[in-house]
């Protein structure tokens, strides 16, 4: 089968999050939170024979290539189709024989197959509908969001999600522009977009749909408010002495994760007015990744998806309270 993506810092995150010792388990459990095409899984299928893997995707379609992709491994390869919070606030144990995983790893980008092969308007350089949704039969569409937010509601989301400078004058052109007939198509907005900005900023480095292409997917998807709490409840799940790490691709989301591992890492996170500590008084991870991994120029100049990836890395050491999550963003 053709496969459309190319796994980010996939050397990094096989020797970072290596099944370092069988002692955890006979058979070492890990839990592909973002399964997408299955390139992160099939390498580490590949590279440690003892090793079984859970996949998670809320996309079906995106899960069948990687079902049909990871046959050969058998019954070392299990399958999720759904949200990972939902995977992790109610853990289903049984579906690895009651066991807890010893690595888990979250790729928080998107496919390249969504942008090239979805048809779901991720991308505006087809003329597609515009939808944007992993999982199709949830929640509003990108064309519901654009059609039917206020200018000034989606110039806040233009501006938050996709830190698009020109967010208000984007709005105002996708407001008037619908007063004609309803935004249908990823091409349509693209070029509602490219004629709203000035001469000088459609040739800089990037189109200039593309950080509203992105805050309308962040949005659709509810990348961000399901972060936290998710990271949360993975990391409780985890085995002690078992390894999490997180590929980010943008500021807002590496930041939730960087001071979610920061509380992680502290001896007590209680806030000024807590009399007695509540949160245990005790660091709950060890940091593996004390700044962020990055790409290097090689990959970067073989696979430009990769450019602005940041690997970060824990270990466990004991559980972590709700007094973790203070300060991440969104809590």
């Amino acid at each position: 089968m053709e496969i459309a993506h190319t796994p980010v810092l996939l050397n990094e995150c096989l020797e970072l999050l290596s099944p370092e010792s069988e002692s955890y388990a006979e058979n070492p459990l890990m839990i592909d939170s973002t399964l997408g095409e299955g390139g992160h899984s099939f390498h580490f299928l590949s590279k440690y024979p003892a090793l079984n893997i859970i996949g998670l995707d809320a996309d079906c379609v995106i899960q069948a290539r990687a079902r049909e992709r990871l046959a050969p491994f058998g019954r070392r390869m299990m399958f999720y189709n759904g949200w990972f919070q939902d995977f992790y606030a109610a853990y289903p144990a049984e579906i690895a024989g009651g066991r807890h995983p010893d690595i888990i790893l979250f790729d928080l980008g998107i496919s390249v197959f969504h942008y090239e092969k979805s048809g779901r308007g991720f991308s505006f350089r087809n003329d597609e509908r515009l939808d944007m949704r992993l999982d199709s039969a949830d929640g509003k569409s990108a064309a519901d969001l654009v059609n039917g937010l206020d200018e000034r509601g989606l110039a806040n989301l233009i501006y938050l999600y996709g830190e698009e400078k020109l967010s208000r004058r984007i709005a105002r052109a996708i407001v008037q522009a619908r007063a004609g007939g309803r935004i249908e198509s990823s091409k349509a907005l693209a070029q509602i977009i490219w004629d709203a900005v000035p001469a000088d900023y459609r040739h800089g480095g990037i189109h200039p749909a593309t950080r509203t292409f992105q805050a309308l997917r962040i949005a659709v998807n509810g990348e961000l408010e399901r972060l936290p709490q998710a990271l949360h409840n993975a990391f409780n799940v985890l085995n002690a002495g078992g390894k999490m790490g997180v590929i980010t691709f943008h500021s807002l989301e590496d930041r939730i994760v960087k001071n979610y591992f920061r509380n992680l890492g502290r001896e007590c996170v209680c806030p000024p007015e807590v009399a007695v500590c509540r949160c245990g008084g005790k660091k709950c991870a060890e940091i593996v990744t004390r700044k962020p991994v990055c790409p290097t120029e090689k990959e970067v100049s073989e696979n430009s998806p990769s450019r602005s990836a940041k690997l970060r890395v824990v270990r466990k050491i004991s559980p972590a309270s709700d007094y973790r999550l203070e300060g991440v963003v969104g809590y």
